[in-house]
């Protein structure tokens, strides 16, 4: 009785604790309004019109001995008519597809524990990101969208090694764009049996490397043509020139083939070079920036062509998204990006010329346009526009109107978005 009584008072100061962990936690709220206009040339397709509000609300608990939850769901609507525009599911086909359509879902729920010395341990749904917004080329949460990607997953996230980060995730589902409510097959979710591996490294001076593996396994008839298996190594860096200039590279080369029960024969190459300018001037022009890239993803011809199907792939091979998949020949783009920073507006022109990897046929080019300006530390605001020209050429048009590359498309946006 007495052991009784002495441990109540414990448990007392414990379930307080709990309680204290649950409601003395953080919110987080992300509101954005977008306004999107797509106009495909495909013959069979109108001009499209989405007007889209994304509601994202957050809740991450206190800690707990080490434990920490969080909890966030997401809403996305329509405002005004859902008929103007192929949002994926609603089965308007004579329209241009806008992927943003309306659901109300749980985005992530996970466990966190952080007893462990410099490493995290996190369990359930999460958005998981291997570089900054938006290039997340390999494994991304695709934010440009409405739906935001998320995976159900364990993460191991460790910079107990010095200088090094060890990033881990065992992946059993990938919760997709288009939303939990499509009936279209492999459009809601990605059943996965999938590891992803990234390491960093940054004790070099002015130099950052990283190098992945990433197994993929999906398991439909559909998606398991993604399951591949990918290893690369990137290296980029920067340094200062003098008088406010200077220069930045990086350079990456990945190898990818067919994993697990892909039925294809995949063995092709990833590479990217890059090289860069930047300016700090002053004054109402804060900066100026001048890049050239050239990226090359290898293709062999119908289903054997390097993928990247958990990537932020907007913010590849050009906004207008004509190259969300890689074209079975394969892809070439060289693009030049000129960026400044103006009363704190910041302002990105970038062209790009495709050619096929495969043959070296042109798929066409682009220009896009984007000016973006923070209001505070919530609030941001942008213009964006893409305007892809399809080359004509007899091979570009007979291997490729089926999957699009072969019609010109133009798309704009305006938004507005608050986070808190």
């Amino acid at each position: 009785m007495g052991l009784l009584l002495c441990a109540l008072p414990l448990a007392g100061r414990a379930a307080d604790g709990l309680w204290q962990s649950l409601i003395g936690g953080k919110p987080d709220l992300f509101l954005r309004y977008r306004f999107e206009y797509a106009d495909d040339a495909r013959p069979t397709l109108k001009p499209a019109y989405a007007s889209t509000l994304r509601s994202a609300l957050g809740y991450r608990t206190g800690t707990f001995h080490d434990v920490s939850l969080y909890f966030q769901i997401q809403d996305v609507r329509v405002v005004g008519s859902e008929h103007t525009f192929n949002d994926g599911s609603n089965r308007v086909s004579d329209r241009a597809l806008i992927a943003d359509a309306e659901s109300t879902e749980i985005q992530q729920y996970y466990l966190r524990y952080g007893g462990l010395p410099k490493t995290v341990l996190t369990l359930g749904r999460q958005e998981i990101t291997h570089r900054p917004a938006p290039f997340q080329r390999f494994v991304g949460d695709v934010a440009w969208r409405q739906h935001f990607q998320s995976f159900d997953a364990v993460r191991v996230l460790s910079l107990a090694l010095p200088k090094t980060i060890l990033d881990y995730s065992y992946i059993w589902n990938v919760n997709r764009i288009f939303g939990e409510d499509n009936p279209l097959p492999d459009a809601a979710d990605f059943r996965s049996n999938s590891h992803a591996l990234n390491l960093q490294y940054s004790g070099l001076a002015g130099i950052k490397l990283e190098g992945y593996a990433y197994l993929l396994e999906f398991s439909s008839p559909r998606s398991r043509r993604f399951s591949t298996a990918t290893a690369g190594l990137r290296v980029q860096g920067d340094r200062g020139l003098g008088s406010g200039l200077r220069l930045a590279y990086a350079g990456e080369f990945a190898t990818q083939h067919d994993y697990s029960n892909n039925p294809n024969h995949i063995a092709v190459n990833y590479a990217l070079a890059e090289l860069g300018l930047s300016y700090a001037v002053g004054g109402i022009l804060e900066s100026l920036g001048l890049k050239y890239d050239y990226e090359r993803l290898e293709g062999d011809g119908g289903a054997r062509s390097f993928q990247t199907p958990l990537g932020t792939n907007h913010a590849f091979q050009g906004v207008a998204d004509r190259f969300l998949i890689t074209p079975g020949d394969g892809i070439q783009d060289h693009f030049v990006t000129f960026s400044a920073r103006l009363s704190g507006v910041q302002i990105s022109a970038v062209y790009h010329r495709f050619l096929s990897d495969r043959d070296g046929y042109a798929y066409g080019s682009e220009w896009d346009l984007q000016a973006e300006r923070a209001f505070g530390s919530h609030f941001l605001a942008g213009l964006k526009w893409a305007d892809y020209q399809a080359d004509r050429n007899a091979i570009n048009v007979a291997r490729n109107s089926a999957t699009s590359q072969a019609f010109d498309l133009t798309r704009f946006w305006a938004y507005v978005q608050y986070s808190y």
